[in-house]
């Protein structure tokens, strides 16, 4: 289904057996996914959580089935696209799972709209990177645009997955290459403008609400050590290390990763 946002059309979905409008008592759980995939990356979860929550993903701008508009982003403007979807849905408060990009729109979301989120979950993400990442991102940004986002597929992979893992389940990991295959290039690209400029790590102590900081032990991208200063950051969070994972631990360990959130969400939803 798609929506009118800020701006935008956003494509979002409520999945899990979707009670009665008023009548369903269950809390809202927003689902918000990597850079060049969509809110699909989340099917591991999805099943596992709509029996306790009425869960909404949605596309972020410049992916999936939301619009990719050219130009820079921001990531006030990506947590901007969020309040207003919230708003659009009369969608007062509700939970929040993000990885990677998707962890850095809820901090940035978190820090502008207090109140709004009742708990936090934040996978395989960073509160800021080094200056030596400016040239990193630039770097993807010119590969896109010269090459295509079939360029970046196979690079992106061996970051999100272990070698055991992409030989084990290929099927798995071809999925994931199509959603970055199928990414708009000005999409990932107006993204990489966002993320790269992220520096919230001395602002993290103003983050009230209950947070669960989640990351795989082989990340490479967004380190043990960038989840550790997330942790260290937010007062009362929580954060579990995950053996055998690398950047996209919610689908390469699932069960796991489930484990975490149900430890969780029994304990402050």
């Amino acid at each position: 289904m798609k929506i009118k946002a800020n701006g935008i059309a956003v494509e979002y979905a409520v999945e899990g057996n979707v009670g009665d409008g008023l009548k369903d008592k269950r809390p809202w759980l927003v689902l918000s996914h990597s850079l060049a995939a969509t809110w699909r990356m989340f099917e591991p979860q999805v099943g596992h959580l709509a029996g306790r929550f009425r869960v909404l993903g949605y596309d972020t701008r410049g992916h999936g089935g939301t619009d990719a508009p050219a130009g820079a982003y921001t990531l006030d403007q990506l947590a901007d696209d969020l309040n207003a979807l919230l708003d659009a849905l009369e969608v007062r408060e509700a939970h929040f799972l993000g990885l990677s990009m998707g962890g850095m729109i809820g901090q940035t979301f978190a820090l502008k709209y207090p109140g709004r989120l009742k708990s936090l979950v934040l996978a395989d993400t960073t509160s800021g990177y080094g200056p030596e990442a400016g040239a990193l991102w630039q770097g993807r940004i010119k590969m896109a645009h010269e090459r295509g986002m079939d360029a970046l597929a196979a690079p992106t992979l061996e970051r999100w997955f272990t070698a055991p893992f992409r030989e084990a389940q290929p099927d798995t990991v071809r999925r994931i290459g199509d959603m970055i295959r199928a990414t708009p290039v000005a999409g990932y690209a107006g993204c990489c403008h966002a993320i790269s400029k992220i520096d919230l790590t001395a602002k993290l102590g103003a983050i009230r609400v209950p947070t669960l900081v989640i990351v795989g032990r082989e990340d490479m991208g967004t380190p043990v050590a960038m989840a550790e200063a997330i942790h260290r950051g937010i007062a009362g969070s929580e954060l579990a290390v995950l053996d055998s994972a690398a950047h996209f631990s919610n689908v390469e360990q699932a069960p796991a990763f489930n484990r975490a959130l149900d430890a969780f969400y029994k304990r402050v939803v």
